[in-house]
């Protein structure tokens, strides 16, 4: 096969195990034979990077990675980021041709990877140390995976520092969510609860952190006249019903984006990039 000569030093120098594979039936492989299946992997606590960017972002990170399968023409450009790292099964080696029968070539072009999902962030460890306020969301209703990848990458984009999945909203794990995300999930800790609502009433009082929903309403104030200069969560809802009642009762205020041509609402992934740019242009700017 090709490209084998070139990675015999992963092999020997890391003791990193190169399979060639011609088959994608062993039991190793089941994850990337199911990659629309997310029960299973979920069950098994891994995910699935697919495409080149993504799956050089998991081989920065500090997560473990179980397994890379690739063709020998991506094993060699990946050859001098792979040494030094720990891949727990190895790498698979496997022709173009094959990896054309797993879902979304198109996607993928033939570079995978299955990593472990981390376990979730805790509250009590998620306080800055530098004395900087505190910047977090919330998602709440967010059940389509791919605007969940939009909003981890805009998290990270514009510097929160964690991101809450309340119990209606998808797992941003989930194989779409991380493609969406470019890989961007990677370095964000996400926390998970089962009552979102429950959450904020702790966050205010034993942190301090305002809550603010964006949710547009008669009452909701203009995003850019709210002093988000101190510890903040954001709360984002579903794009049709928005934040639910429960959450809304919960928040000390709401905000709303203006806009123009009687345009109501914008998609979710949108709404978060422009909330945290303002936090963060209010913030860098120091207006208050």
């Amino acid at each position: 096969m090709r490209g084998e000569d070139n990675l015999s030093h992963l092999d020997t120098e890391n003791r990193m195990k190169i399979t060639k594979i011609d088959s994608l039936s062993s039991v190793e492989l089941g994850p990337y034979r199911t990659m629309r299946r997310p029960i299973e992997h979920r069950e098994k606590g891994v995910f699935i990077a697919e495409g080149e960017k993504v799956v050089r972002r998991l081989v920065d990170s500090k997560l473990n990675i179980v397994s890379l399968l690739m063709t020998p023409e991506w094993a060699e450009r990946y050859s001098p980021l792979l040494e030094g790292r720990e891949i727990r099964d190895g790498l698979y080696l496997a022709e173009k041709k094959l990896l054309e029968e797993i879902v979304g070539y198109g996607l993928h072009q033939g570079i995978m990877a299955i990593g472990e999902v981390p376990p979730p962030a805790l509250l009590g460890g998620l306080r800055r140390s530098d004395g900087r306020p505190f910047m977090m969301a919330a998602a709440d209703g967010v059940a389509n995976s791919e605007n969940m990848g939009v909003i981890v990458r805009n998290c990270s984009a514009f510097g929160a520092d964690a991101l809450i999945i309340g119990e209606t909203s998808c797992d941003p794990y989930l194989r779409r969510s991380v493609r969406n995300s470019m890989g961007t999930i990677f370095q964000l800790p996400i926390l998970y609860t089962d009552d979102l609502a429950s959450v904020f009433p702790k966050l205010k009082e034993k942190y301090g952190v305002r809550v603010i929903g964006a949710h547009p309403r008669p009452d909701s104030e203009p995003l850019s006249k709210l002093d988000l200069t101190h510890d903040v969560c954001f709360v984002f809802g579903s794009e049709g019903a928005g934040i639910s009642s429960r959450v809304l009762d919960v928040c000390d205020s709401l905000a709303t984006i203006p806009m123009h041509n009687e345009v109501d609402s914008v998609n979710v992934g949108s709404s978060v990039g422009i909330v945290l740019y303002e936090c963060r242009r209010q913030r860098t700017i120091n207006i208050h």
